[in-house]
């Protein structure tokens, strides 16, 4: 209930802030509001490995992805203004598309290619005007817990930028939530961050071998284990 009376005063409030007075920094300061009591009242914890290798200049996080749990944990743990590269699919539900366009978030449309390399273009100028993303380049979650293959749109954009990528290993949040069930169960979840590797002077023809080096340096960090593994 805590939850729902947040959302719907900070919503239209947020937005008012936003819109109105063009202060997208309100916006942000209060999403990290309900996401930290969202968190909180749920029980879950996380701990954080590796911030000294973020740059300060505008980056590409690039994470693995587990459970529901993961967006809301590194939207808090990762960067004060983090922008994400999400499914368009998520910007039918009601007032979750205007959050996310007034927070500079850009939606891709995977099923049209011509649409997702517009998005992609759009995210690419962003990030060169110093707004840093996160990606989840599996597309969806890892039921096993073992990574998937790595979609292409995210290192484009990074290319595109000449921005690093930085990799992110997430874990601890798949027993949050068991199929079928809306119940959110406390848990501790665990983020590493790796050092960024740097893409100034690729081309898209390198793109390929960026991803295989991006996503195993995030299985490497995901191999280290958590970081509550020897702590209660």
């Amino acid at each position: 209930m805590a939850i729902l009376a947040y959302i719907a005063v900070a919503g239209p409030l947020g937005l008012s802030i936003a819109v109105v007075l063009r202060w997208k920094r309100g916006l942000y300061a209060l999403g990290h509001g309900g996401v930290w009591l969202a968190l909180t009242l749920a029980g879950i914890r996380y701990r954080v490995a590796g911030r000294e290798h973020v740059p300060p200049a505008a980056v590409i996080f690039c994470s693995n992805h587990e459970s529901n749990v993961d967006p809301p944990v590194l939207f808090r743990a990762l960067h004060r203004q983090l922008h994400i590269l999400y499914k368009a699919e998520l910007h039918k539900f009601p007032i979750m598309g205007i959050v996310f366009d007034v927070g500079g978030f850009v939606p891709i449309e995977r099923s049209d290619r011509e649409k997702a390399m517009a998005s992609i273009a759009r995210g690419a100028e962003s990030i060169r005007a110093g707004n840093s993303f996160l990606i989840f380049p599996e597309g969806t979650r890892s039921r096993t817990g073992e990574l998937l293959p790595f979609k292409k749109g995210g290192f484009i954009m990074a290319i595109q930028a000449q921005a690093p990528i930085v990799p992110v290993a997430v874990q601890g949040g798949r027993a949050a939530m068991r199929k079928g069930s809306a119940f959110v169960r406390p848990v501790r979840v665990s983020v590493r961050i790796g050092a960024p590797i740097p893409t100034a002077g690729l081309t898209l023809d390198d793109r390929d071998d960026l991803i295989e080096r991006v996503r195993a340096a995030v299985d490497q960090l995901r191999r280290q284990g958590t970081l509550w593994d020897a702590q209660v």
